[in-house]
């Protein structure tokens, strides 16, 4: 059969076709465009495909100086694949393994190559120990630093478990103040509308422990205010001062969990270092925005292609 330059792979449209139909779904959802353009779901999903793929071929992976390393959950929260970004880039880079194991994270390096692997100068993650040793293990000049995002994310867990021991402990109307205010608690208060507000100022003023941790809570982002880590450490030190005879256990813990990672954090008071930690995070939404969209696929290397290439242009 004779091969034409103008039909895609498949061969009942052209490339132009193709092309047209991928654009349109990363603007649109599939079914969306099926109804738009009078095609099947599955034509949609194979053109887009077909366009993806090509649009990765344009743009082939280079040598990446900081990455970033984090995790997606794939159908039941049991379930991990790991997701590779190339920060000063802003694109998704990689994403495979079968679990969040350090073995899984080695298929990203041997995919990346040894020479590229060398030029890794940061990598930037949350405190999970197999992407700590992964990093040292396959680029070991590289520097750690650890994810603030993922820090303040552990710093709301504790807030939430002293907000669940206060509710077990008090009883009466002390009770009916903290029911339901789980949002207000881990929010911050900027972020509040006006009765937001008026419902944690009267929790904050019945319970003296729940305003304890709030505080505490709301003081401890200062952290990455400071430009150098020894005024940094000051900070923290001080913060940790403050808990004594609190018996706020979780915040306890929080702060031990700081302090036995710190050197990760410290990474981020170096000027080289000082890179857009806002990108994993903003990875994550556009994946969670992703899976949404695609609700119903198990390909799961289309899923891969739609991430990927949703960072390129």
């Amino acid at each position: 059969m004779e091969e034409l330059d103008f039909l895609s792979k498949n061969p009942h449209y052209t490339s132009r076709m193709a092309e047209y139909v991928g654009k349109l779904c990363r603007e649109m959802t599939n079914k969306a465009v099926a109804e738009l353009l009078h095609l099947h779901e599955h034509t949609v999903k194979d053109l887009d495909k077909l366009y993806m793929e090509k649009l990765l071929a344009k743009h082939p992976v280079g040598a990446p100086r900081v990455l970033g390393v984090d995790e997606l959950s794939k159908g039941n929260r049991q379930q991990y694949r790991i997701v590779v970004s190339d920060i000063e880039r802003g694109r998704v880079i990689w994403i495979g393994g079968e679990g969040r194991k350090e073995e899984d994270f080695r298929l990203f390096f041997d995919d990346l190559g040894e020479n590229k692997s060398k030029r890794i100068k940061l990598a930037v993650m949350d405190m999970w120990k197999p992407f700590y040793n992964g990093v040292k293990a396959q680029a070991p000049e590289a520097e750690i630093l650890y994810d603030k995002f993922h820090i303040l994310q552990h710093l709301g867990e504790a807030m939430d478990e002293v907000r669940r021991m206060e509710y077990k402990r008090v009883c009466g109307e002390e009770r009916e103040f903290i029911k339901g205010q789980r949002y207000v608690l881990l929010s911050h208060r900027k972020n509040l509308n006006m009765k937001g507000r008026e419902a944690l100022s009267k929790l904050l003023a019945a319970n003296k422990r729940l305003n304890t941790a709030y505080v505490l809570k709301e003081e401890f982002g200062q952290l990455w205010d400071y430009r150098s880590e020894v005024w940094a450490r000051k900070f923290f030190e001080s913060w940790k001062e403050k808990l004594k005879w609190q018996r706020l256990k979780p915040f306890e813990k929080f702060a031990q969990m700081v302090e036995e990672h710190w050197e990760g954090i410290a990474s981020y008071f170096v000027e080289e270092n000082k890179v857009k930690l806002g990108f994993v995070e903003a990875v994550n939404n556009k994946i969670r925005v992703i899976q949404r969209q695609a609700y119903g696929y198990r390909d799961e290397e289309y899923m891969k292609l739609k991430i990927i290439t949703s960072f390129l242009p």
